[in-house]
């Protein structure tokens, strides 16, 4: 006879993890975790406006828009650099933004060469942000159906090529597992870490997962994130509609928990905002013109919404 459900039972376990540790290690505590805010949702948004807005409502750290799809287009690091500085706001990493039109898993050799052209524009302009990571999807995003059985090797083999890259620049790859309903491959974490030993190079041990991905496609969202462990450098948050959090029905504090309990709550860790908004497609509003005064509420509501949360688990 079951004494709960199996998610119940997956937060009782988490729960008590953290317990232990906090029990054991409490000096591990002290410190909360990095907030930073994905920018790109923000469409056409001067990155001025966006970076005063985050340092508004105290958000430390900005994941840029990987926006560097030709060479004479895209953030200029000086100039990002100037502007972020004078808000407070520092760099955590970069949102890669892979399309059919640059894609690592394509069977057309000028679509992959793409991919190779957009990684050596994207990795140095995030050194020289000072960002930690580079976020990378194995596949097209808005490309479900697969070319053929071989594109998660022609994949890996591409991205190990050129991997030299993110070790010579001192950047993390961030591989993302995205739900089946917009990639090929690649859905979850335990994908991840195979997609990880398939490329098997120093620069690309790192993944960066996404709640509301991980909400389709894996079994428990805390179970993911402390399989995850060491090799998660960046957790994309949302509630469950991709809305603001708080609005929907996501457990944030079965999250916040689990993150504890890997000792997510160190440098070089961050907990990125992306609530996208709900529907299939959410990148229309890449380009679209921002409503300020509702960027406003949903940076102010998600942040507050977080924080209270981790209060209330670390008060436990």
């Amino acid at each position: 006879m079951m004494h709960g459900q199996h998610f119940e039972e997956s937060n009782d376990g988490i729960r008590e993890r953290f317990k232990e540790l906090k029990k054991k290690s409490p000096d591990k505590f002290g410190k909360r975790m990095n907030l930073s805010w994905s920018n790109w949702g923000f469409g056409r948004e001067p990155l001025d406006e966006t970076a005063a807005r985050l340092a508004k409502s105290q958000v430390p750290y900005i994941e840029l828009h990987g926006n560097h799809y030709g060479p004479d287009l895209g953030y200029k690091a000086d100039e990002t650099l100037k502007i972020l500085g004078d808000h407070g706001i520092k760099v955590s990493g970069v949102c890669g933004m892979f399309s059919p039109d640059n894609d690592l898993a394509s069977n057309r050799a000028v679509d992959r060469q793409a991919a190779i052209d957009y990684l050596k524009r994207e990795v140095p302009f995030t050194r020289a942000v000072g960002g930690t990571y580079l976020l990378v999807v194995p596949g097209a995003v808005g490309r479900p159906r697969k070319y053929d059985d071989v594109e998660l090797d022609r994949s890996a083999e591409t991205l190990r090529e050129w991997a030299h890259l993110f070790t010579d620049n001192g950047v993390k790859a961030a591989i993302e597992p995205i739900r089946s309903a917009e990639v090929s491959l690649v859905h979850t974490i335990a994908d991840a870490r195979r997609y990880l030993a398939a490329v098997n190079q120093p620069g690309v041990r790192h993944i960066n997962g996404d709640v509301y991905h991980m909400q389709s496609e894996e079994r428990h969202i805390g179970d993911a994130i402390v399989d995850a462990g060491d090799q998660l450098v960046n957790l994309h948050m949302a509630d469950s509609n991709r809305c603001a959090l708080g609005e929907g029905s996501m457990d944030v504090c079965t999250i916040i928990r689990a993150l504890y309990a890997i000792g997510y709550n160190m440098e070089g860790r961050f907990v990125t905002f992306e609530p996208l908004g709900p529907g299939g497609d959410p990148y229309p509003a890449m380009h679209g013109k921002p409503d300020k005064a509702k960027l406003d509420a949903l940076v102010s509501t998600s942040i507050c919404y977080f924080r209270d949360c981790e209060e209330m688990v670390l008060a436990e």
